[in-house]
Order: C-alpha cells, then sequence, then structure tokens
C-alpha cells in the first residue's frame, strides 16, 4: 500500500504568525492570503489528471495545535487510505494519537516519529467525477 502521496502542509510556530506572513509575501512572493496562509497546487506526476494542494501556515507560538510535542513544527501528508494507512503503522509499533477529525474537507489523524514530532496525516475526501 502507498502511504504518502505528497505533502498537503508545512505549520510552524511564529512570535507574530502575521508579520510572518507578511514577511514571506513580501521577500519570497509567498502566495499568503488574508488569513495568514498558502496554498500550493501541484499535480502527481503518477496521476496529473488529480490537483493537490500543499498549505504553508505559521501558527501561534503558543499554540497547542502541535501538542503533547514541543517541536516548533509540523508536517501534514496526503493518504490515500486512512483507515489502512493507521492499521499498518499500529502493527509496525508506531504511537498513534486517538484523536481522528472528519471534516468537507477531509480526515485527520496523527501519529508521531521516534523523536516525538507530531505528523499529521490527511485523507483528502474522494473525488466525484462530474
Amino acid at each position: 500500500m502507498a502511504r504518502i502521496k505528497g505533502i498537503g502542509g508545512v505549520f510552524f510556530k511564529a512570535q507574530n504568525p502575521h508579520e510572518m506572513s507578511a514577511w514571506y509575501k513580501k521577500h519570497l512572493d509567498v502566495p499568503v492570503g488574508d488569513d495568514g496562509t498558502a496554498m500550493f497546487f501541484w499535480r502527481d506526476a503518477k496521476t496529473a489528471e488529480e490537483e493537490h494542494m500543499t498549505v504553508w501556515a505559521p501558527f501561534p507560538a503558543d499554540t497547542d495545535y502541535f501538542d503533547p510535542t514541543t517541536s516548533p513544527f509540523m508536517i501534514n501528508y496526503i493518504v490515500e487510505d486512512l483507515d489502512g494507512v493507521l492499521e499498518q503503522l499500529r502493527a509496525e509499533g508506531v504511537w498513534i494519537d486517538q484523536k481522528r477529525e472528519d471534516h468537507d474537507y477531509g480526515r485527520f489523524a496523527w501519529i508521531r516519529d521516534p523523536e516525538g514530532t507530531r505528523i499529521e496525516l490527511w485523507e483528502p475526501p474522494a473525488r466525484s467525477d462530474p
């Protein structure tokens, strides 16, 4: 089973997220929106008909979204089958957070790497053919 299809998001802590976003927009032309986040759209060479997105977002330095880790960043990875990936990871002894979230924009789960860094797994919603 293919586990990761791509990077769905890069999230990092900043003392002032809005100033940080403005700096990246001004100096590196990161396409930051009014909410301080940027979205980069891309296509996988193996599935060129599918459009994907990577979200770039600074979070407040005191956010608890990365808890229980103290890491200043978190990567979100796109997966095809969240339940299948979690089942495999559980069988391999990987720590898996019991928390799950389901939204219109996809399903989420969290794991930790060997150094305790929180990793977010995202299964985008199934696309319906027109």
